[in-house]
């Protein structure tokens, strides 16, 4: 379920099937035995016009490792309330509110990042 924060210009998780979560917050471990894709609000046409545009490159060889689907599944990896607002950390009263503050749609360092970079590592060294 997809909620839009009016005062804000990002789009938020509310919960990734977890009925009982406060957003992102307190999430410590991935989405695991998922049968199908995580309905986070993600426009899967747009991959579609991707592949469309890639495989219309023949000039310049394009590749690339589509990780949407994974990194949809890690509800532990974003900030949550350990973020900044305005350039500011967050207060303790707004650490303890993560329905207002947490931020759901950055992603923590390390992390899912260091993930996504170990994936285009191993394209890069199975392509030399």
């Amino acid at each position: 379920m997809l909620k839009k924060n009016l005062d804000s210009p990002l789009i938020r998780t509310v919960t990734w099937e977890n009925p009982n979560a406060i957003r992102c917050a307190m999430e410590t471990l991935p989405i695991r035995n998922s049968t199908g894709r995580i309905d986070v609000g993600t426009d899967w046409r747009l991959f579609t016009i991707a592949e469309d545009v890639i495989q219309s490159m023949r000039q310049v060889p394009v590749h690339y490792i589509n990780i949407t689907a994974l990194s949809e599944v890690r509800k532990d990896a974003h900030t949550s309330v350990h973020t900044l607002r305005q350039g500011k950390v967050l207060t303790p009263e707004q650490q303890a509110d993560p329905a207002t503050y947490a931020d759901c749609i950055h992603w923590c360092l390390p992390g899912l990042p260091d993930v996504w970079n170990e994936f285009l590592y191993a394209k890069i060294m199975s392509n030399m």
